[in-house]
């Protein structure tokens, strides 16, 4: 009976994916119908998905494993307590939340703790404790945003204390595999760079609101230059591009001139080719990406494991517990992909990344809508950053580009990376709220734009 029912959900689950992710899509036309009725929808598929993965995991842990069967079964009610608990309490204290996005955050997340307690139950339990308290903080944010008024006030403000987070990690922080990225605290360990990215947005949307002046964008990149110097410094190139990316494109946004983006790829461009002729490092995976075959046993190890994980998979997967995802170097947290892919299937693993895509268009969609520029532009810099950081973490699992070394947001094992996605998610669930109470729609009257931006434009849309 265990094997039927192991076998059958093995292709359960995908197809249950696939629904799920057509319900997402379909959630994004603004004329459709019912949209209450789809989310509900997706909520019954996430509990059902979630009972035949954890019942896989129970069932399948035996002979030396067979202890694990009742943590299993544990652990399963404390993520269902949580999940529900996001799913159904959220709503009811923000009604208008945007439930699209609340509903794939408890996807992505409800997945990411599953996969994870394959791998290591230990840090599916730490996982868990710093999800816990990151909805906690979050729940507090889009009421924090309805009652202070002065956030665009605090440009350099941001600015300043983002240069001096990062300042700190570099002077005296912990080397992380080759990167000084993070301290430990009491047994927890942070990266303050990932905290940094929200105040790096602030920073953008509170400088390029009001002023978009080529002056403006001059003296904003200095500032935005700082942090990416220091994180270069601290070679958490990663987090370096991510940065640079969002710089580039909080800009354009800002001045919808398109030769800062030109001036950002002709920069990031230099950036990488100085990077591979500064940092050994970087050599070394830039030669594993063009060929990881010929270094199997050294360089290319973990990105030929990826390739195998992934190509062993196939279309359905292997099954919970049945393959062997540990055999990849850092599985939880740079390629926690490879894993899903291995045995919950190539299907799933897509469905995961169109699933983040819909997230992107949803708030790409929003800050359409938004009048408010400082609030718009906060939602495209979150926007950018968190569908880069996707790119990034994918592209280098699957050898599209060579490996960076960042999180996928709220599946990789990492609690600095969990609590600041969520974070971001609940800043653009507050401005969401503002927009849907009227206090930041755009109307239909246009504003003028210019190239290098009007105060008095965007005054106008204040």
């Amino acid at each position: 009976m265990r094997e039927y029912i192991t076998e059958l959900s093995k292709y359960i689950i995908p197809a249950l994916m696939a629904v799920y992710t057509l319900c997402s899509f379909a959630c994004l036309a603004d004329k459709l119908e019912k949209k209450s009725s789809i989310y509900v929808l997706q909520d019954v598929i996430m509990f059902f998905m979630q009972l035949l993965m954890f019942t896989d995991l129970a069932l399948t842990s035996t002979g030396e494993k067979k202890g694990n069967s009742m943590e299993y079964i544990f652990f399963y009610v404390f993520v269902q307590i949580f999940l529900l608990a996001a799913a159904a309490m959220v709503p009811v204290i923000y009604e208008q939340v945007n439930r699209l996005l609340l509903n794939n955050m408890c996807m992505l997340l409800g997945t990411g703790l599953c996969v994870i307690s394959r791998i290591s139950f230990n840090q599916a339990v730490r996982q868990y404790i710093i999800v816990l308290l990151s909805l906690a903080v979050a729940l507090f944010i889009p009421w924090i945003l309805s009652q202070i008024h002065f956030l665009k006030k605090l440009t350099w403000v941001y600015g300043i204390a983002g240069i001096a987070m990062l300042a700190v990690v570099l002077l005296y922080s912990e080397v992380t595999y080759g990167a000084e990225i993070s301290f430990t605290i009491g047994g927890v360990t942070f990266q303050p760079s990932e905290f940094v990215k929200i105040i790096f947005v602030f920073f953008l949307a509170s400088a390029l609101w009001e002023d978009a002046s080529f002056i403006r964008v001059a003296v904003t990149a200095v500032f935005a230059g700082a942090h990416v110097v220091i994180l270069v410094l601290s070679k958490d190139l990663g987090s370096a591009l991510i940065f640079f990316v969002g710089y580039v494109f909080v800009v354009f946004a800002a001045t919808r001139n398109y030769l800062y983006l030109l001036a950002g790829a002709l920069g990031g461009s230099g950036a990488a080719w100085g990077a591979y002729k500064l940092f050994a490092h970087v050599r070394d995976r830039v030669i594993t990406w063009r060929n990881p075959w010929t270094y199997i046993d050294n360089e290319g190890y973990s990105i030929t494991q990826s390739l195998f994980a992934i190509g062993s998979g196939s279309w359905f997967g292997m099954g919970l517990l049945k393959g062997n995802p540990t055999a990849i170097p850092f599985v939880e947290k740079d390629f926690i992909f490879s894993s899903i892919c291995e045995e919950l299937g190539v299907i799933f693993g897509i469905c995961i990344i169109l699933i983040t895509i819909v997230c992107f268009l949803e708030m790409m969609k929003m800050a359409a809508l938004i009048k408010d520029r400082f609030y718009q532009l906060i939602v495209y810099g979150i926007g950018i950053m968190y569908i880069f950081q996707i790119f990034l973490t994918i592209g280098g699992g699957i050898k599209l580009i060579p490996l960076t070394g960042v999180t996928l947001p709220f599946i990789s094992y990492g609690g600095s990376s969990v609590m600041t996605t969520m974070v971001m998610f609940f800043l653009i669930q507050g401005i969401y709220i503002r927009l849907q109470q009227g206090g930041g729609r755009r109307s239909g009257r246009k504003t003028k734009q210019h190239s290098g931006g009007s105060g008095a434009a965007r005054k106008e849309e204040q």
